[in-house]
């Protein structure tokens, strides 16, 4: 009888199902659940299920880093890949190396779940848009110096307001390497202040072509920009999460420079349009100046100053008369009042109660006394009488019943 050991039955089961060529490069559908993503390592561990069964899955972080979406629960999917048993376990499992949303497009799926993330965290709300500049100095371009999007933005610039600098900074618009390199211009042009407003864009293309423009670095780099930034992918009905978080979307590349600088030729027109309301309103003013002028100067005042001096006269003699007779009987009014003023002081005054016959009695101190309890036998007390003190000592008192 043959032994075995549960490491070479294991083996076994791998070396049958792998020496299976039918199961080395198969396509499979179904329902991710129990998703873990392993963030150091960056595999990717879920199940793939559908009505009646359920296989384990992985997906090593080389093909995860490819994938343009986030997988998650619920989602269903169509992968690419091999079938195998993991001997350790025992348990055989699908090896995925590649990913696509079922039904529905990986770029789609990715733009969908980035936008939602994004505008979750505010980066799309409209308090945080930043006013363009009336008449910017320095435009700066961020885009492939190749393509006819650059050549449309810098005729219709210097068409438009070619007193602007332009600042331009190419760069790759597609491929691999093209989110890094808009994520630096971005950047770049912020740390050295170089523009005033900054114009970055492409010219159409398809949902490939248009990728990196929704890329989340780029994203974050446009919502921390200091300058305003006007977005500008594709044709009209191209959107982007660039144009979603920019400050403002231009349909157009060429859009996008007209909205960037105003155009001079309607600015010489509004400056000829305001020149002209001001000679014509200092016209005005000049010829109502004129009409003030010939009216004094045709006054009598002026023509015969003499003829109007005997008037002039009459009246402020007339006017100093009124005065100075409100200012007598405002004199006499009040010597009126003074005196009944004084009268009823002098018929208040103590003097005058002492000429009737009364006298103010006061001890050593000079305190007045007004009772017989506040004296005492032998007290030296002052009487002031009408004409003059008696100084006088206290024999007896004696109190009213």
């Amino acid at each position: 009888m043959r032994v075995l050991s549960v490491t070479q039955i294991n083996y076994f089961l791998k070396s049958l199902i792998e020496g299976d060529g039918r199961l080395t490069d198969i396509y499979a559908a179904g329902e991710i659940s129990n998703f873990t993503d392993h963030y150091r390592s960056g595999h990717l561990y879920f199940s793939l299920k559908d009505e009646k069964s359920v296989i384990k899955a992985v997906m090593f972080s080389g093909a995860a880093r490819r994938l343009r979406f986030r997988p998650k629960d619920g989602l269903r999917v169509i992968v690419r890949g091999r079938v195998s048993v993991y001997e350790p376990s025992g348990q055989y499992q699908f090896y995925v190396e590649e990913m696509q949303p079922d039904g529905i497009g990986a770029l789609n799926l990715a733009f969908e779940q980035l936008k939602e993330k994004l505008s979750k965290e505010g980066l799309f709300s409209t308090e945080h848009k930043k006013p363009l500049p009336a008449f910017p100095q320095r435009i700066g371009v961020i885009t492939s110096p190749t393509g006819a999007a650059v050549q449309d933005m810098m005729q219709i610039l210097a068409r438009r307001w070619p007193a602007a600098e332009i600042v331009f900074c190419p760069v790759l618009v597609q491929g691999d390497d093209a989110p890094k390199q808009l994520t630096e211009a971005v950047r770049r042009m912020n740390q050295l202040n170089c523009a005033d407003v900054i114009l970055i864009g492409r010219g159409g293309g398809s949902a490939e072509d248009l990728a990196a423009f929704n890329d989340e670095g780029l994203a974050r780099a446009i919502f921390a920009s200091d300058i305003p930034v006007i977005s500008a992918v594709g044709h009209e009905t191209d959107f982007t999460i660039c144009d979603f978080v920019a400050d403002l979307r231009a349909p157009t590349p060429s859009a996008a420079a007209e909205l960037a600088v105003p155009d001079q030729t309607e600015i010489r027109l509004q400056l000829k349009m305001q020149t002209e309301r001001l000679r014509q309103a200092a016209e005005r003013l000049l010829d109502y100046n004129r009409q003030r002028l010939d009216t004094l100067a045709s006054a009598r005042v002026l023509r015969d100053p003499a003829a109007v001096l005997p008037d002039r006269k009459a009246r402020f003699q007339a006017v100093t008369q009124r005065l100075l007779a409100a200012g007598m009987q405002k004199t006499m009014s009040e010597k009126e009042n003074l005196a009944a003023l004084s009268a009823r002081l002098d018929a208040m005054s103590p003097l005058k109660v002492l000429q009737r016959g009364y006298a103010i009695v006061s001890d050593a101190n000079g305190k007045t006394i007004s009772s017989v309890q506040e004296t005492s036998i032998d007290d030296k007390l002052s009487v002031r009488v009408k004409d003059g003190q008696l100084y006088v000592s206290v024999l007896n008192t004696e109190k009213d019943t």
